[in-house]
């Protein structure tokens, strides 16, 4: 990114007002990350209240609090239950009615569905804002305010997800088959892995996929998103994406990204990575995701949906790794590549951010709060030292040896002004293993938006339609 952004401190870290005015307020305007599914008027009280508190520690439980007590998530939520209700009760028996009022009647209940959701979606957007920037469960519950409002985030985006009647979202909690036990040393790590799944429409049918506020859509499949039909599956089952999340943006997260695999006819698998949410994988472990990952494509070897069909064609799995997430990718990549079609890693750190010289910068660039002690949290360090110190021997995929191993079809994204996760990472695994394909923005901040899902979406077509049976 160079010298002067790299000593640079971006004006945001000056407070709450500076944040809202300088970098958050024109995105929250267009619904944009990280209020892709909100809408400005959400949120304006919110922030209006911090900047008059001068209340700055995104990290405190009353940040949380902040957003919570405006009472806008809870109306958002009690105007869906409402138009879920009327939706519900018009139903009459089909035989009774003519065929224009029938008609009538599903056109009626699909826009009752489709503004519930929205409704449900903008209130999910303001619990996660009001948990940002960072929670996890492992060993423990790291704040107890964010995280009942993550909570709330997850009952209301299942309400949501209910209403995606042709390609409904499901809860699956998986067996962590290959956890390890407390005996074998460390914490014992959980019992199940949730998972958001969700299939393709079947063929013939012509619905919301799911619905999301207008302004979130990226690509050009968006707009088929929501009405373009889907295919049965066949006995191999649907084409899938395992979709590995970041630091701070996790399962009800990502409904966008889903519409564009389903539109284009393939399963998801929404799973958060070691350190965060609801992740049962030991995050001080660099091995868990190992673990993590071979219980999960053991399950989806197996897993059936739609009257007892395969819902994944095993043949044709692929996995996109979103910043944070993008470390996990490379990871899987090299350990379980003969299982996968191809992989994505966007955004990715995996050596050099670990470096103490970046890490004693990287709190003063493009990340809303203080990068570092959220990282050192989800590494399971005791403090920002310890994880300056220790972290880049212990987990960089370069020093323990993964980097050298073979590897599946590797895609990396990422812009050259990246201020998290330095595109050095990238450019450095074109050096090792096998050969790799890379497509960089030049200019473009952490993860190479707005422009890097213009290239992700076409290599992922192709890759999917390059895998012979």
């Amino acid at each position: 990114m160079g010298d002067e952004a790299f000593e640079a401190r971006m004006p945001h870290h000056d407070g709450i007002k500076a944040l809202w005015e300088t970098k958050w307020k024109f995105p929250c305007s267009k619904s944009l990350y990280p209020f892709h599914d909100g809408l400005y008027e959400d949120f304006a009280p919110s922030f209006d209240a911090l900047i008059k508190a001068n209340l700055n520690d995104m990290t405190s439980p009353e940040w949380t609090r902040t957003f919570l007590s405006t009472g806008v998530a809870e109306k958002l939520v009690a105007q869906g239950d409402k138009l879920v209700a009327e939706l519900n009760n018009n139903i009459d028996p089909p035989s009774l009615q003519p065929e224009q009022q029938q008609q009538q009647q599903q056109q009626r209940r699909r826009q009752l569905g489709e503004q519930a959701s929205a409704l449900y979606l903008r209130a999910c957007c303001l619990y996660r804002i009001a948990r940002f920037p960072y929670i996890t469960s492992f060993p423990k519950v790291n704040d107890q305010t964010k995280w009942d409002a993550w909570q709330k985030q997850k009952e209301v985006y299942l309400k949501a997800g209910k209403l995606w009647e042709e390609s409904p979202l499901e809860e699956v909690e998986v067996p962590f088959v290959k956890r390890r036990q407390q005996e074998q040393g460390g914490e014992r790590e959980k019992e199940k892995i949730p998972v958001y799944v969700r299939v393709p429409p079947p063929a013939g049918t012509s619905t919301t996929i799911g619905s999301a506020s207008s302004e979130a859509s990226f690509g050009p499949a968006a707009s088929a998103a929501s009405s373009a039909p889907g295919r049965d599956v066949n006995i191999d089952g649907y084409p899938t994406v395992i979709l590995m999340t970041g630091l701070d943006g996790y399962r009800p997260d990502n409904t966008v990204r889903c519409n564009e695999f389903l539109a284009r006819g393939w399963a998801v698998v929404v799973v958060e990575i070691p350190g965060t949410a609801d992740c049962p994988a030991d995050p001080t472990d660099p091995e868990s995701p190992d673990r993590l990952w071979e219980s999960l494509l053991q399950w989806m070897g197996t897993y059936q949906y739609r009257s007892g069909k395969k819902a994944f064609d095993m043949k044709r799995v692929m996995v996109w790794g979103l910043s944070a997430g993008g470390y996990y990718a490379v990871r899987i990549a090299h350990t379980h590549g003969h299982r996968l079609a191809g992989v994505v890693a966007q955004g990715a750190g995996v050596h050099y951010f670990y470096d103490e010289k970046w890490l004693e910068k990287v709190d003063g660039h493009e990340y809303p709060a203080q990068l570092t002690p959220a990282f050192a949290m989800k590494h399971g360090y005791n403090s920002v030292e310890e994880f300056k110190a220790g972290v880049q021997k212990k987990f960089s995929l370069l020093e323990n040896g993964i980097l050298d191993k073979p590897s599946t079809r590797l895609l990396l994204v990422n812009g050259t002004q990246d201020g998290l996760m330095p595109i050095e990472d990238s450019m450095m695994l074109l050096e090792y293993g096998s050969p790799k394909e890379a497509r960089f923005f030049t200019g473009a901040l952490h993860m190479g938006y707005p422009l890097a899902n213009s290239a992700v979406y076409p290599w992922m077509e192709s890759v999917m339609a390059s895998v012979r049976d």
